[in-house]
């Protein structure tokens, strides 16, 4: 299957954000961050919980890109009002167009309206650099998640 690169001019009204469901997320998840794994290896612990959020967005109809965000703390921090950003993708052919951006600032807004102090997550070597951008702090030393790669607890204060 031969990938199209979508090159769009990205305004934010181009796109929708929608709650959605933790099934809806693993379309993105499977291809992006489990590719040649079973369909299993994207559901995460609490994803099914009442305080977890998934987001996506949309170009029309299409799931383009995902973000979860699990009530979850780190011992990295002592703040007590936290959540954990994970499975964070965006399809390959919509990646590099901003949407990465438009969606994880629009879960922060969502966590900020809820009281939420602080965000984390275990950033994978190669996303590292996009949450340093964002605002995010490597906290502590690099370690490995096996079968995945090399990851960084990162932290940004809302």
């Amino acid at each position: 299957m031969k990938i199209t690169k979508i090159n769009k001019h990205i305004n934010s009204s181009d796109y929708k954000i929608k709650q959605i469901t933790a099934e809806e997320a693993f379309t993105v998840r499977h291809p992006v961050l489990r590719a040649g794994k079973p369909i299993e290896t994207c559901a995460f612990d609490g994803d099914n919980l009442e305080t977890t959020f998934h987001f996506g967005i949309f170009d029309n109809e299409t799931l383009a890109g995902i973000c979860t965000f699990l009530k979850n703390t780190t011992p990295c921090t002592s703040e007590k009002a936290q959540y954990q950003l994970r499975g964070m993708a965006v399809l390959k052919p919509y990646q590099n167009n901003g949407l990465g951006s438009i969606i994880l600032k629009h879960g922060e807004r969502v966590l900020k309206a809820k009281n939420i102090n602080l965000v984390w997550c275990n950033a994978r070597e190669v996303a590292a650099n996009f949450y340093k951008k964002k605002g995010y702090k490597t906290i502590g030393k690099p370690f490995n998640i096996k079968d995945i790669g090399l990851h960084y607890v990162m932290i940004k204060k809302l």
